[in-house]
């Protein structure tokens, strides 16, 4: 069974940053992808960023420019860089890992708040 760990999150005023890290206590590098989601209260879980064994990323609109996705194969961890954070960035963010079976693993999420 794969188990991500995240941490990382904490209460940071708006234009601050943080770095999320994600362990994986698989090898990282034979996945499909790993990722990072996060759902706000009252919404879906939504997709931030993506990341390929081969380095390939993928963000979604609302954070491109402000947040970057890194992974470190050796250390079976994933990152994510948030810069310039937003009060509507709060939310609780989850690591997500595709296994080249296409199963999907979870972590337990950690929170991020942005205080105007």
């Amino acid at each position: 069974q794969v188990q991500l760990v995240e941490s990382g999150g904490g209460l940071v005023q708006a234009g601050g940053s943080l770095r999320l890290s994600c362990a994986a206590s698989t090898n990282i590098f034979s996945t499909k992808n790993m990722g990072w989601y996060r759902q706000a209260p009252g919404k879906q879980r939504e997709l931030v960023a993506t990341i390929t064994s081969t380095g390939t990323t993928n963000y979604a609109d609302s954070v491109k420019g402000r947040f970057t996705i890194s992974r470190d194969n050796a250390g079976n961890t994933v990152y994510l860089q948030m810069n310039t954070l937003k009060p509507e960035d709060t939310a609780v963010y989850y690591c997500k890992l595709v296994s080249l079976e296409y199963r999907w693993y979870w972590g337990q999420g950690t929170q991020v708040t942005v205080s105007s």
